[in-house]
C-alpha cells in the first residue's frame, strides 16, 4: 500500500514538473511571437489585430486578395499593415500612393522578398531570372539585356511586328475552321500568344494541334493556380515547412514540370546552337554565356538562362491571352461597341489588309476599347510582392528596410477618384470630349518604376493586332443556348474570366 501511495506521489509530482514546464514553454512561446509582431517603430502604418503565431493571415481572402484589400482600405485608408505570421506586410492602394513608392521612391521599394516556394525550382542566391530576383546588380544586368534583346533584336529573319502578324493569321484561319458553331476560345488564344514567346526565345513556332505544344500551354495554367491561397503563402512565410519530405514536391508539382520541361526545350536548343547564327533569344543569351568570367558573375550562366526563360513564358503569355478573352468576353456583352470597333476597322484598314501597328495612332476608339478591356479587365490585380530597399516613409508613414510591400494595381485600375465609372465597361474613359485617345495617368496595368513589365511592348503590339485582326474577320455572338456569362473573375494569381462559349461568325 505505501508502495502505491509513493508511487502516486511521484507520478503527481511529475504530471505538475510537465504541467508547469507546459505552461512556461507555452508562456515562452508567446512571449516571444508577442516580441516578434510587436512593432518598436512609431508611424507604422495601422491594420487588423495580429493574432498569435498567425498575425493576421485570417483577415485575408487569398483566393481573391485583391477584394479583401479594398475592404480593409475603407477601414483603414490607402496605406495599411498586414503581418503573415511574423512578416510584416504593406499594402499599397490608390493612385497616389502608388506613384509615390513605385515611381517617386523607385529605389526605396524596388527590392523583392525572398521566395521560398520556388527554391525546387532552381533559384537561389546566385540563380534569380528577373521576376523573382533581388534588386542589385545581377538583376539589373539581366533586366538590362532582356529588355535591349527584345528592343532590338529582330528575333529572326522577321521583325516583332511581322511574326505577330503571321501569327493572327494563323489564329484567324483556327477560328474560321469552327464555322460559325459554339466554342471556346480560350485554347486558341492561349496557343497563339504562347507561340510568340516560343518564337521569340526559340526561334521557332507549333502547329496548334502539337501535343508538346498543348502539354507546355496546360502546365503554365497548373503552375499559376499552385501559387495562390492559403498554403502558397503560409509555406512562403514559414518556410520551415519547405523542409517537410515530399511536401514542395506536392503542392507545386506543376511549377517543377513547367522548369523540366523548360529544360528540355533548352537542351534541344542547344545542341544545335551556333555561334555564327543568331537565331533567337536563347541564342543570344548563350552568346553573353560565352564571353568572360565577368558575364557569370553579372548572372549570364545555364541556371539564370532556364528562370529567364520560365519568366518570359509565364509573364508574357498567361496575362496577354487572359487580356484578350476579357476583350472577347466584353465584346459580346456589348455589341454596340463590337459595331463601333469594327466600323473604324473598315474605315482606316479595310477588310482585307492585315493591320499593323501604324495604323493604331487612326483608331482611337478600338484602342480605348483595348485600354478599357485591360483596366475593367483587372489581368494582375495584385503585383508581385516588392519589398524596401532601405527606410522609408510614404505619405507620413514609416516603413522600415525589409517590410515585405504589396502594391494593389486593382485599387488603381478601380480608383473612384479618377475614373467616371470605375465598375463598368466605359471605353470612353480614355477619350477626350473630341474623340481622340488619352490615356490617364492612373492607367497602371503593367505596374510602373523598376519592376514594370519588361515585356510591356511586346504586349501592347500583341492585344492590337491580335484584336483588329479577329474583329476584322469577325463578329463575335453569343450561342443562343448560352446563359449570360460571368462578368467577375476568377483569381489565380491572374485574374480570369470564367469559362465561356461564343460563336464567330464571318464577316
Amino acid at each position: 500500500m505505501a508502495l502505491f501511495l509513493w508511487l502516486g506521489s511521484q507520478l503527481s509530482s511529475l504530471w505538475s514538473n510537465v504541467s508547469m514546464l507546459a505552461v512556461f514553454l507555452t508562456a515562452f512561446a508567446l512571449l516571444l511571437d508577442f516580441m516578434k509582431r510587436r512593432k518598436k517603430w512609431s508611424h507604422y502604418p495601422p491594420g487588423p489585430a495580429s493574432l498569435p503565431f498567425i498575425g493576421t493571415m485570417f483577415s485575408i481572402d487569398f483566393h481573391n486578395p485583391h477584394l479583401s484589400f479594398s475592404q480593409l482600405q475603407k477601414k483603414f485608408g490607402n496605406i495599411f499593415s498586414l503581418q503573415n505570421c511574423w512578416t510584416n506586410v504593406v499594402v499599397l492602394n490608390g493612385y497616389k500612393a502608388l506613384k509615390e513608392a513605385l515611381v517617386h521612391k523607385s529605389e526605396d521599394f524596388a527590392d523583392r522578398p525572398y521566395f521560398p516556394m520556388y527554391e525546387h525550382m532552381g533559384y537561389g542566391k546566385n540563380s534569380q531570372g528577373i521576376s523573382a530576383s533581388r534588386y542589385g546588380h545581377e538583376w539589373k544586368e539581366l533586366r538590362r539585356f532582356t529588355l535591349s534583346t527584345l528592343r532590338n533584336f529582330g528575333m529572326g529573319k522577321k521583325t516583332l511586328e511581322e511574326q505577330v502578324v503571321e501569327e493572327a493569321g494563323f489564329l484567324c484561319s483556327e477560328v474560321k475552321s469552327k464555322e460559325g458553331k459554339a466554342f471556346d476560345i480560350q485554347v486558341l488564344l492561349n496557343n497563339a500568344v504562347c507561340n510568340m514567346i516560343h518564337a521569340i526565345v526559340f526561334g521557332e513556332r507549333f502547329n496548334y494541334g502539337d501535343e508538346t505544344f498543348k502539354k507546355m500551354s496546360q502546365l503554365l495554367k497548373n503552375s499559376l493556380n499552385e501559387e495562390t491561397g492559403f498554403l502558397a503563402t503560409l509555406l512562403n512565410v514559414v518556410p520551415i515547412l519547405m523542409r517537410i519530405p515530399g511536401l514542395p514536391q506536392k503542392v507545386f508539382r506543376a511549377q517543377k514540370e513547367v522548369m523540366d520541361f523548360l529544360d528540355g526545350l533548352i537542351a534541344k536548343h542547344m545542341k544545335t546552337w551556333d555561334p555564327a547564327d543568331t537565331r533567337d533569344f536563347t541564342d543570344v543569351f548563350l552568346k553573353e554565356m560565352e564571353k568572360d568570367k565577368e558575364a557569370e558573375e553579372n548572372g549570364f550562366h545555364y541556371n539564370n538562362l532556364r528562370l529567364v526563360v520560365a519568366d518570359l513564358f509565364t509573364a508574357g503569355s498567361e496575362t496577354t491571352s487572359t487580356t484578350l478573352r476579357w476583350a472577347l468576353l466584353y465584346m459580346l456583352l456589348h455589341p454596340e461597341i463590337q459595331k463601333k470597333v469594327q466600323a473604324e476597322i473598315d474605315e482606316v484598314i479595310g477588310r482585307e489588309r492585315r493591320p499593323t501597328m501604324n495604323d493604331q495612332a487612326s483608331m482611337p476608339y478600338t484602342n480605348a476599347v483595348i485600354h478599357e478591356v485591360q483596366r475593367c479587365g483587372d489581368v494582375a490585380p495584385v503585383a508581385l510582392p516588392h519589398m524596401t530597399y532601405r527606410d522609408t516613409k510614404l505619405q507620413g508613414y514609416f516603413i522600415p528596410k525589409g517590410t515585405t510591400v504589396i502594391a494593389n494595381l486593382s485599387s488603381v485600375l478601380k480608383d473612384e477618384t479618377v475614373w467616371e465609372k470605375p465598375h463598368e465597361f466605359y471605353p470612353e474613359h480614355f477619350l477626350d470630349v473630341n474623340g481622340k485617345f488619352v490615356k490617364p495617368e492612373a492607367f497602371l496595368p503593367f505596374s510602373a518604376g523598376r519592376r514594370a513589365c519588361p515585356g510591356e511592348q511586346m504586349a501592347r503590339m500583341e492585344l492590337f493586332l491580335f484584336f483588329t485582326s479577329l474583329l476584322q474577320k469577325f463578329t463575335f455572338v453569343l450561342p443562343e443556348d448560352q446563359p449570360k456569362p460571368r462578368q467577375d473573375g476568377h483569381f489565380a494569381l491572374t485574374n480570369s474570366p470564367h469559362p465561356f462559349l461564343l460563336r464567330a461568325l464571318p464577316r
